[in-house]
């Protein structure tokens, strides 16, 4: 029997048209090569064009890496690639404090709002198993 699916290729390619900026990278649980992306305009945008193809892999290998749970990854990433600086992901994840932290400082000035790029996966998964980060 197949878990069911962590994220969406929907919103995979979503992100993907903001490509340059590694966001669907991020999103797949590939902080490495997101933030190579972020740095260097999707590899000079060829990186980003042979993502177009490559996204329903990472799709995959990210539904098998992942486990669902009460929160949805689509969610927490839609809200924090859209209004991340003000912790709404924070908030929808129970982690009110932080979340106000991130409301009150811009996200730790854009820190923190950069680190939960690299960790938000892992924040869900430890969220949907139980487990604080």
């Amino acid at each position: 029997m197949r878990a069911p699916p962590t994220h969406s290729k929907v919103i995979g390619y979503l992100f993907w048209f903001f490509g340059f900026t590694g966001a669907h990278r991020f999103y797949y649980g590939r902080p490495v090569t997101g933030v190579i992306w972020l740095l260097t305009l999707g590899l000079l945008g060829i990186g980003w064009i042979v993502d177009l193809f490559l996204i329903p892999g990472m799709d995959d290998a990210a539904n098998r890496r992942y486990r669902a749970g009460r929160y949805d990854y689509s969610v927490a990433w839609i809200l924090q690639t859209f209004l991340g600086p003000l912790g709404i992901h924070r908030m929808y994840l129970g982690k009110l404090g932080t979340g106000l932290l991130w409301l009150l400082t811009g996200g730790l000035l854009g820190l923190g709002w950069l680190y939960d790029f690299c960790t938000l996966n892992d924040q869900v998964d430890a969220r949907n198993q139980d487990v604080w980060p």
